[in-house]
Parts: C-alpha cells; structure tokens; sequence
C-alpha cells in the first residue's frame, strides 16, 4: 500500500497546486539564472562568447531534452503506480529509471562529442567561432551523466509531490555558479584560466553535486531503497521496456523542441551572428518570465498521473481549468514586463546595438506569444499525465520542425522579408499548436473514464 504522505488524491486542487508549482517554479527560476549567470560572463569575455554559447544551446538542449523526456515518462509511471497503491511497481520503475538513465546517457555522451564539430559547422560555425562552440560543448558532453540522472532522481520526488528539493539544489547550484564561472574563467587558488571551458567545467561540477544530493533525497522516498542491492543494479527487460514506451516519447517531443531551436537559429543566423546572440539573449529573458508556467506543468503532470492511476477524472478536469487561470495571471505580468522593458533587458548583458536591436525586436513579438506556452504545456502535460505521451511527439513535429521549416523558408527565401518575419512567424505556429492541444486534450477529458488510454 502506499504511504497517505506521497498521495496527491485527497487534499483540494488549489492547494496541491500551490504546493507543487511554487517550490518548482522558483527552482526553475534560478536554473535560468544560472543560465543568464553564463551568458553574463560570456558577454564579458567577447560578442563571440555570447554568439558561441546561443549556437551552442541548440545542441546543449538535446542532452537537456533526453533527461527532461525521461523525467516525463517516469514521474508519469512512477506517479500513476503510487495513485493505484502499488508501491512495488512504483519502487520496480523508480529502480529501472536510474538504469535507463545510465545507458542513455553513455550514449549520449560518446555521440555528443564526437559529432559537435558536425552540428556546429551545420549552423555555420567556423574558425574560431566554432573553436569555442567546441571548447564549451565538449565538456558538457562529458559529464552528461549528471544532467540525465538529475531528471531521473527529481523524477521519483515529482511523482511524490515534492518539489521542494529540486528547488533547494538548483538556489544552491545557481549561486553557486556566480563565484565557480569567473573563478574557472580567468583562473586563480591553483586553477589555471579556462576562458568558455570554465563555464562549461562550473555547470558539469555543479551538476555532478546536485546528482549526489538528489540520489540521497529520492531514497529517502523509500521509492529507491533497494537500489544499492544487487536487484537494484539488475536490468528488467519488461520494466524497462515500459519505461522506453513513455520516457522515449517525452524525450522526442523535447528533442524536436532542440531540433525547432537548431532550425529557428539556422534561419537567424541567415542575419548574421549579431542576430543569433540578440535570439539567444532575449529567449534567457524569456525563460525567467515562462517560470512559473513550468512549475504549472509539472503540477499538471503530478496531479493527473496520481488522480487517474486512483480513478479521480473528475480532479484532471479541475486541475487544468486552474492551471490556465493561474497562469493568465501571471502572464499578464510577464507581458507588462518584457514588452516596456525589451531594450533595457537585453542590454544587460551585451552593449553590442545590433544585439539589443535583434534580441529586443523579439521580446516584443514574444510579449504576445507568452500565454500560448501555458495553454500548449498545460495540455501537452495532461496527455503525458494520462499515459499518452505520442501527442507530446506528434505536435512537437508540427510546432518544432514542419511548420517552424515551411514558415520560415517561405518568408525568408521566398518573400525575402527580414528578421521580424521569424519572430511572427513563431508567434503564429505557437498559436496554432496551443488551440489544437486546447481541443484535442478537452476531447479526451470528456470521454474519460471510458476513454481508451494510449500506455497501459
């Protein structure tokens, strides 16, 4: 039987979204800080720096979108399992997830590296601009291991409700990160100037300590106690099996987001790399304003993963209806925010003109985008929550890849319109993507409980 303090199927909705959104959403908060915190210091190194790491989050955001996709898939079962009362399925997944995690991020690690001069030279990096593309990709490849298994650790206390811990790694990491980043910059007490290897060397290290610290909190859960045995480190065909049918589906639907970001910055970067560091700037500023929509997400995901394992349909339904409330509000804020203040933004980190032109030209077509993102993540996480994470794919490939392709070639190359095409060009995909995922999620609501559920 599972323990009442992990069930999310009795307390009232509005408080069990308070309780998860909150701590997730101010920890994502400062993951973007720690973001920022290297896109700071790199804009003190040079407009080079800046430019090489933008290019570079494409291709980071790939060993990003393969732990948060594994994350998905197993909060989503492991949560499920603890709403039925299953708690010997929930341990079984919680074990297995660690292993998955493990072999994945291997591969991930040996491809990454060997294959970034590739992906770079795609995206037109050369010279020295792909020299330090590679000097900050590289080390990050190496230490993929601790991004992955990050996911998969938070994925045991997400299914738990807790994400409180999370939150206390990332405040901790984050500022952690602004003495680490121009310590291993410009060197000093026995470590040797690194430049834009620094920063990549302070994320790994910063990592690898939260990855220790989120094992020991994910076996306190009791979801890993038998992990350090050897059933724990036994691979199970059939668990893990279920594990690929629900995290590999969450991953692609984070890696099209990573293949629509290298496609985005390929036609940015038609304009110059100015325009690429103005992009990757401004979608830093971006992040902070879309925080408190991911802390919704993964109140979304918890809640309706837990209440449909148990039977409680009728919760889902509350569950997303405060959701999208919740976050009209807060975006209401952010547009006020980020469409005033787009050049004062953008200009804190890089007084290149070109950059703050680029980059402030896009918050305020994004100003107008924000509220799309809550409708869209909201909805896909409910999918995903009911055990069906292929409409997570399947809508990542329109949003992310087919549309992003045929709208941008069409306005670049064939109207020959100029940069604010682009950024009116995701406004209106965005848009698209989060009125269907509105319809094709409702549908599925009001069939439940007799709906055919996609994952058993």
């Amino acid at each position: 039987m599972a323990d009442d303090s992990l069930l999310l199927t009795q307390q009232p909705i509005p408080q069990l979204i308070r309780k998860i959104a909150t701590p997730a959403s101010v920890g994502f908060f400062f993951q973007t800080m720690f973001n920022i915190t290297d896109t700071y210091f790199a804009g003190l190194i040079s407009t080079n720096a800046v430019a090489a790491l933008s290019l570079s989050f494409p291709v980071f955001f790939i060993v990003i979108s393969l732990s948060s996709g594994l994350q998905t898939g197993a909060t989503a079962l492991i949560a499920t399992a603890i709403g039925s009362r299953d708690m010997k399925d929930a341990r079984e997944l919680a074990r297995q997830a660690v292993i998955f995690g493990g072999l994945v991020a291997f591969l991930v690690s040996v491809i990454g590296y060997f294959a970034s001069p590739f992906f770079f030279g795609l995206l037109g990096a050369s010279g020295e601009y792909l020299e330090d593309c590679l000097l900050y990709m590289q080390p990050i490849f190496i230490g993929a291991v601790f991004f992955v298994l990050n996911g998969i650790f938070n994925a045991a206390l997400n299914a738990t409700g807790d994400t409180k811990t999370f939150r206390n790694v990332l405040i901790v990491g984050s500022l952690a990160n602004v003495g680490l980043d121009p310590w291993f910059i410009y060197g000093g007490f026995g470590i040797p100037a690194m430049g834009i290897t620094g920063i990549a060397l302070s994320t790994v290290l910063t990592q690898a300590v939260q990855m220790i610290y989120l094992a020991y909190r994910a076996k306190q859960t009791g979801l890993l106690q038998d992990f350090l045995t050897p059933r724990g480190y036994t691979p199970h065909p059939a668990t893990l099996t279920r594990i690929f049918k629900q995290g590999f589906p969450a991953s692609m639907n984070m890696v099209t987001v990573g293949l629509g970001i290298f496609i985005i910055t390929y036609f940015i970067s038609i304009f110059g790399k100015e325009a690429v560091a103005g992009y990757g700037v401004a979608t830093r500023v971006e992040q902070i304003i879309l925080m408190p929509t991911i802390g919704l997400n993964v109140a979304v995901l918890s809640l309706t993963a837990q209440n449909h394992g148990a039977g409680l349909d009728e919760r889902i339904r509350e569950t997303l209806h405060k959701v999208l409330v919740y976050g009209a509000w807060l975006m209401v804020g952010g547009v006020i925010i980020i469409y005033t203040l787009a050049e004062q933004l953008i200009a804190l980190f890089t007084p290149d003109p070109a950059v703050v032109a680029a980059g402030s030209q896009y918050l305020h077509v994004a100003a107008l985008t924000l509220y799309s993102y809550v409708v869209l993540y909201s909805h896909t996480s409910c999918m995903q929550g009911l055990k069906c994470p292929m409409f997570a794919v399947w809508i990542g490939l329109f949003r992310q890849i087919i549309a992003p392709a045929l709208v941008f070639w069409t306005c670049t190359s064939v109207l020959g319109l100029g940069l604010n095409s682009i950024w009116w060009g995701i406004f209106a995909v965005t848009w698209v993507a989060a009125l269907y995922a509105f319809w094709y999620c409702r549908k599925i609501l009001r069939n439940l409980p007799t709906e055919k559920i996609c994952i058993k």
